[in-house]
This record gives C-alpha cells, structure tokens and sequence, in this order.
C-alpha cells in the first residue's frame, strides 16, 4: 500500500497523524478507528495492526504500518522496532528529497551556466579552470579543452586588491569586480569585466568568473573623452577672447551711461562665466579620472570662497525670488584646498539647490569643524533625492528623470564628487522624499 493516500484525520492513520504518536493494536475488530478498506487495498485480512508516523525535519511526512492475519500478535515491542523503522525511512526520504532537489539545481545551474550571454569559467581555489561555456569559448578562441588546461590568470590578470591576497574575501562568500584585458588565443586583448564568487559546483565550492565583453563601453567611453577634450580644447579660446570682448566693452564711455547696454553686458558676461566654468569641470573631470594629482592649493579662509560662490549664484536666486543664507560660525580655521575648484564645487551644489527648489524658497549654507576637517553642507528645501539614486546621481553623465526635473550634462556632480576626493575628503546626500535634500562635502584644514 505504499503511496495510499488517507485524509487527514481519518481512520487509524488520520489519528496517528495527528497525533504525533506510535499504535499497536492487537485486535481490529474491536478498534472503531480501523478502516476495512484495508483489507480490500491489501487483499490480506487484517486481524492486528501496529502503526507509527515518519517524521523529518520535526513534522510527520507519512505513516508506517504492519498487519497481521493473527490477532495478539503485536505488542509494545513491535511497536519499538516500528518506530526505530519509520526514524529510519524518515531520515531515508529526506535525504532522497534532497538528492533530488540538489540535482534539479545543479541541472538549472547548468542549463543557465551553458545559454547565459556571458563567458563564464568555473575553477578551483588554485586558478585552475574545471568547466568553461560556450561564450567562454567563444571570446576566448581556445577550446573547452584547451581552457581546461589552463588558469584563470593564463586569461587575464588577477586584481589581488579586489580579490584578496589569499582569496580572503571570496572565501568570506562575498563577490568581487574589476577591470581587466583577457588574452584571447589570437594575441588580442579584449577589455572585460570580471565577476568572480564562491558557488557550490557539482558537490564542490568553487570559484565562477564571469568575463563580460565591456569593449562597446570603451568604445563609447573613448568617444565621450574626445568630446570633452574637444569641447575644452576648441571652446576654451574663443571664449576667453568674448569675455575679454565683454570686458571692454564694459569699459566704453556711451556705454557705461546706458542701463540697458550694461544690463545685457552683465547677462553676457555672467552666461560666459558659467561657460567657462563647466569647460573647466570637464576638464578636471578627465584629469582627476586620470590620477593627476590636484594642482595649486593654498590655505584660504572658507568664508572668502563661500562669498565668491554666493556672488555668482546671487543673480539666479533674485530671479526665482529665493533668498541666500550662510550659517558660518564666527570662527573656523582655514581650508587647504584648489580655490578655484573648490568655489566651482559650492557654486555647481548651490545652482542645483536653486534649481530644485521651488520659488520664494531658501538655500542655506552651513559649515562645522570636524577633527582635521570641515564638514560644509548646503540644504534647499525641494523635491528631495529617493534613496535609490542618491549614489547614482554622482555619476558622470547621470542625471534625475522627471517631468520637472532641470535638464543638464549630469556632470556637475561628477566634478564635485572627483574634486572633494582630490582633495581627500567625501561628499555625500542625505534626503527624503518631499523634505529638501542636504549635500555635505569635507575640507582639510591648514595644520
């Protein structure tokens, strides 16, 4: 009768079930939980019956039973060799459940180990690659055997810093990327990302690679470089000779009598100078992505940038009616920083704040001294960043989506975060939805 099915709670079984408990009994005629149906099942008569749950895991998976055709014929005993059975078929039919939930795993791993998109190379803890797919194949031009002859490090060289001197971190179960080049059998070398972590392979713990093909990326990223480089280089001239135009022009006698004439010289020369001071964002952008170093510091006191930065942003906040608030203490040391860079940093955090936030507003700018450092934020009271982006919007060319969200390069930012970094400090967000957004960079001060 194996794999009969009785309801719950019903007859001899049903109660055993629910129970929890082992039965012996020694003549069914006289046990009203007897079902006969029993007898027609097992085509044997029943006269004595002994039962007992198997158990796994805690909870009752089925029920073991005995009949006899002599009535007395089991006891106490029998019913202690029932459940020494039935603990053993328990622990039998777990390990089968298990057993055949691993293999259908390890069949869905395989399956999606040989259609994904990516090379992908299984190996042990020593680099020496065991199973490679058919896109590992593919990019790398060697045959599966091939590669099963050789190391992960034959293919591409090993980032130690990410990984750990002795695969520390892998082995730790956390999952580690870089940038590398993988050497294809042809001598050429393709530009990948590298994925690696601890899987469980075929009863194993091994180490999956997975090598994604970034050349597009690099491709797209090289002609994104020679844009910038472009716009500075064939921008940077022409327009320093229109401020310098703007300039005398300011100076001419009729015109310095004329409202309007000065009024248009100032909108000029103001668009020129935000002008000149992207180019110079995106110049420093790709020099500090680079590695170079910042260039001239000096020890300058906070309050003097804050004033310069506030005098550019001034005339965009009278426009949207916002007022400006600086809340510096009366006194703080003075910063060791890039002037220029550092009053483009307050001045691109202080227009984005005005951008956000609504007319008749305020952008407050405040400042602390932290250690060695001074913490400087600047709060505006708009939409808010959700916390999904607040990383994100720090990305180059990265920008917030929205129907009332200003347009731009999504490279402000950018700047912000490499220049603060230059200089050794962060810059972080902290916002809620619907309660403005606060950014707050650190300064080293002069020792």
């Amino acid at each position: 009768m194996i794999g009969r099915r009785v309801p719950a709670g019903q007859g001899l079984a049903g109660w055993v079930v629910r129970q929890g408990q082992g039965v012996v009994i020694p003549a069914v005629q006289e046990e009203a939980r007897f079902l006969p149906e029993i007898e027609q099942f097992s085509r044997l008569e029943v006269k004595a019956l002994s039962a007992a749950p198997i158990y796994a895991q805690g909870s009752v998976i089925g029920i073991l039973e005995a009949i006899n055709p002599v009535s007395g014929s089991f006891d106490a005993d029998a019913l202690l060799v029932m459940t020494g059975i039935s603990s053993l078929a328990g622990s039998a039919i777990l390990h089968a459940q298990l057993f055949e939930r691993l293999q259908a795993a390890h069949q869905r791993y395989r399956e999606l180990f040989e259609d994904s998109i990516d090379p992908i190379l299984i190996t042990n803890w020593d680099g020496k690659i065991l199973e490679a797919n058919h896109q590992a194949v593919a990019i790398s031009g060697y045959s599966a055997q091939e590669l099963r002859a050789m190391t992960i490090g034959d293919l591409h060289k090993l980032d130690q810093a990410e990984q750990g001197a002795n695969l520390e971190t892998l082995r730790a179960g956390k999952t580690r990327n870089y940038e590398s080049a993988l050497k294809s059998k042809a001598g050429k070398d393709i530009p990948i990302q590298v994925y690696v972590s601890k899987v469980a392979f075929e009863n194993l713990e091994l180490l999956q690679w997975i090598l994604r093909d970034i050349t597009e990326r690099k491709y797209l990223d090289s002609l994104r470089e020679d844009l910038t480089s472009m716009i500075y280089h064939d921008l940077r001239s022409p327009l320093a000779n229109i401020i310098s135009s703007l300039d005398m022009l300011s100076t001419i006698h009729p015109l310095e009598e004329s409202e309007m004439a000065q009024s248009v010289l100032t909108i000029a020369r103001r668009s020129s100078a935000r002008i000149q001071r992207l180019i110079s964002s995106l110049l420093d952008v790709n020099r500090l992505e680079s590695g170079q170093p910042i260039g001239e510091r000096q020890s300058i006191s906070l309050s003097v940038i804050v004033e310069d930065a506030f005098d550019a942003i001034q005339p965009m906040a009278e426009n949207r009616r916002q007022s400006l608030v600086s809340a510096l203490p009366g006194r703080l040391p003075h910063v060791y920083v890039d002037t220029d860079m550092i009053r483009r940093v307050m001045i691109n955090l202080l227009e984005n704040a005005s951008k956000y936030t609504p007319q008749g507003g305020k952008v407050e700018l405040g400042a602390k001294l932290d250690g060695d450092w001074i913490q400087v934020w600047i709060q505006d009271n708009g939409p808010g960043i959700p916390i999904a982006d607040q990383e994100r919007i720090f990305d180059k060319f990265t920008r917030l989506k929205g129907k009332d969200a200003p347009k731009g390069f999504g490279v402000g930012l950018a700047f912000c975060r490499l220049a603060v970094q230059g200089h050794g400090g962060r810059i972080w967000v902290e916002s809620s939805p619907g309660q403005g957004a606060r950014f707050v960079f650190t300064l080293p001060v002069i020792k």
